[in-house]
């Protein structure tokens, strides 16, 4: 063999095996019918379902493992997810209600409690779990990949747009559906007077010895701003929390996002008028302002030195903005004490000067890395700063891109546990369910019953079922009655209800169907006050804690009957309405209490006796004077679903009292 062809047989010997492994993979096809953008607990929990369903998949991670959100964040490393492993129970579904930190699998023991068995859980402990969750199920992780720019494109197949993602390489990555579960990185930042002087919450300094003596201005009052109050109360001179809104406590609210109670120590030391405090103003309108140690050098005074030594970096007013002067227009940095008019109230809350102004207001969603022709509008709701879906979690606008996890919080803001991992594990569930009908044909999951195993079907559900339970208000079960039969769908986006057939591939019939809920009550309580609870199953419409409710519709409500629904309701005015009274254990098990309310709201929907099914039951032979109490039931019923909520005719309840008899 001659030297040219040596040369040219180690040529491709060098071009085989001379080139990193990625090298290949980077050259070759890199399309998938779906791309997971992130790998926290959302993206994950959605790699799960599309691996149990053997989907062509792709999850892409900047970073290099999964959960990186939670290295870094909550700064001060407590996680306030409640990690309730002891129930007392042995039912996992229901074990679900009170484990706030695992992901849904088909795996009993592939749980949050095998790396914590802490209440509140540290958050290295997170990002541990999700990587034992990617080892242990297998599911398709490529770590390293960031991408920067996302763009819509026309595809030839079947589903007919497209998405192309380009990552720090210039490398494309193209998948015919989107699933965003990036979360919520960037800083909410309000733009003010000085708040350029403003450090935040991303980046302050952990160490509680770092604000020895310091006074304190916190800009928020979240748990974020108040998880920063803790970390610092013993060793900060004074602390105050200034914010436009009141602070909402999660126990008065029932939001999970509202402030926890592990969080908040500040509020026994500002209502024992112990130097902290809260205050309330606008932040648009406010200005900070620093008294630099050149001003305090030129007046003659020694530069401060706080009790570690290190000397003062100058200290900070806040005042409005309106109330400064800027002949030379020159910007905050440049204004010191000696410009700040006269303070115009002698007993302003915060006249006092501060050592440092902390912002501690939250995240917003990353819009930058779309596009005009991928990017979702952003959410009224939450003056921008989630993007806008649509009620089974698709970008308005941007068919083919789900958004998934915390950034989907914009559909359930305030009002359930969706931008949390307890509630988005299900909506994740509930999106892919949406996916295998629209792209696969595979209808939503359903059980076909008789209405004689109707009750006690719902009964085990509102007893045990966690997706409901956490996601209340949100996900509903849906039962589409058949006559003799039913079907039973679990854990429907109830928002969507105008859409069941397309997202869920069955039909309504002329029966009708029940939506089975679980809600709080709409009058505003005293959560620790007498009376706050309704124990009589007679006023179960009065219940003020979780209890599910069921509606009845003869047909499918509209779009537009949802937007003109009542004020708080999360359905739309139903024919017939059932409130469960509420249940101190949260058992609605009662014989009395609960299952013959029950079975005589069933009996009007259905048209049907069931006394038949129940009549050798513990219910029927602990009620003596069963016909009187069949009479009473009506009562209730009439309460309930007539007077109360006007969806009914008297005249037919009439003929339910009297048959039979």
């Amino acid at each position: 063999m001659d030297f040219p062809l040596l040369i040219f047989f180690a040529f491709l010997v060098m071009v085989v095996h001379g080139f990193p492994e990625d090298y290949h993979i980077h050259n070759s096809t890199r399309h998938h019918d779906y791309c997971v953008l992130g790998a926290g607990p959302a993206g994950l929990q959605m790699g799960y379902f599309l691996s149990k369903s053997q989907r062509d998949y792709i999850i892409l991670e900047r970073n290099s493992g999964p959960g990186s959100f939670f290295s870094i964040y909550p700064r001060h490393r407590k996680l306030i997810s409640i990690n309730k492993i002891y129930t007392g129970r042995q039912n996992r579904e229901f074990n679900l209600r009170h484990d706030w930190n695992s992901l849904l699998s088909d795996r009993p023991d592939l749980l949050f409690q095998r790396v914590s068995q802490e209440l509140y859980p540290d958050a290295d402990s997170f990002p541990i779990y999700l990587s034992m969750y990617v080892k242990e199920l297998g599911l398709k992780v490529q770590y390293g990949v960031d991408i920067g720019k996302i763009r819509a494109s026309e595809s030839e197949s079947p589903r007919g747009r497209g998405y192309i993602l380009v990552d720090q390489h210039g490398l494309d990555y193209t998948c015919s559906v989107l699933l965003v579960s990036t979360g919520m990185w960037d800083p909410q930042k309000v733009q003010f007077e000085g708040s350029d002087l403003v450090e935040g919450y991303e980046s302050i300094p952990l160490n509680p010895e770092e604000y020895k003596d310091q006074a304190v201005l916190i800009l928020g009052k979240g748990n974020s701003a108040f998880e920063t109050a803790q970390s610092i109360l013993g060793r900060a001179s004074r602390i105050h929390l200034y914010s436009p809104s009141p602070v909402r406590l999660a126990w008065q609210t029932h939001y999970v996002g509202d402030l926890r109670a592990v969080n908040n120590e500040l509020l026994d030391t500002y209502q024992l008028k112990s130097l902290d405090g809260l205050v309330e103003g606008g932040l648009e309108d406010i200005a900070i302002v620093k008294n630099g140690e050149d001003e305090r050098k030129h007046s003659g005074r020694k530069k401060q030195r706080c009790s570690s030594g290190k000397k003062r970096r100058g200290q900070f007013y806040l005042t409005l903005a309106e109330l400064l002067e800027h002949p030379d227009g020159k910007n905050s940095t440049k204004i010191t004490a000696a410009n700040l008019p006269v303070y115009h109230n002698d007993n302003f809350s915060l006249r006092q000067p501060y050592d440092r102004v902390i912002r501690c207001l939250g995240f917003r969603f990353n819009f930058s890395i779309f596009d005009g022709s991928a990017r979702p509008p952003s959410s009224e709701v939450t003056r921008g700063r989630l993007p806008g879906l649509t009620a089974w979690y698709e970008g308005q606008g941007t068919p083919g891109l789900f958004v998934l996890g915390t950034a989907s919080h914009s559909r359930d803001y305030r009002s359930s546990a969706g931008g949390f991992i307890h509630g988005f594990r299900y909506t994740v569930r509930a999106v892919h369910r949406v996916l295998e009908q629209r792209y696969h044909s595979n209808y939503w999951p359903s059980i076909k019953l008789s209405v004689s195993q109707l009750q006690s079907w719902l009964l085990r559900r509102v007893n045990e079922a966690s997706g409901p339970y956490q996601m209340f208000g949100v996900l509903g079960d849906i039962i589409l009655l058949r006559g003799s039969h039913c079907e039973y769908l679990e854990e429907f986006p109830i928002q969507a209800l105008p859409q069941f057939s397309s997202l869920s591939g069955h039909r309504v019939s002329k029966h009708g169907l029940l939506v089975l809920i679980l809600q709080y009550g709409l009058n505003p309580t005293d959560s620790l006050g007498p009376g706050r609870a309704e124990s009589e199953w007679t006023r179960a419409w009065r219940s003020n804690f979780l209890h599910p409710v069921l509606y009845y519709y003869d047909t499918l409500p509209s779009e537009k009957d949802l937007r003109h629904r009542p004020a708080g309701w999360p359905l739309p005015r139903p024919k017939a309405v059932h409130h469960m009274v509420e249940d101190f254990l949260t058992e609605w098990d009662g014989p009395i209490s609960h299952s013959q309310p029950l079975r005589r709201f069933l009996e009007h929907c259905l048209h049907t006796d069931l006394r038949a099914f129940y009549a050798g039951t513990a219910c029927s032979q602990q009620i003596p004077n069963y016909y009187k109490l069949k009479c009473f039931t009506f009562v209730v019923d009439l309460c309930c679903c007539s007077s109360v909520y006007a969806v009914e005719e008297t005249f037919v309840f009439l003929d339910l009292l009297f048959y039979n008899m």
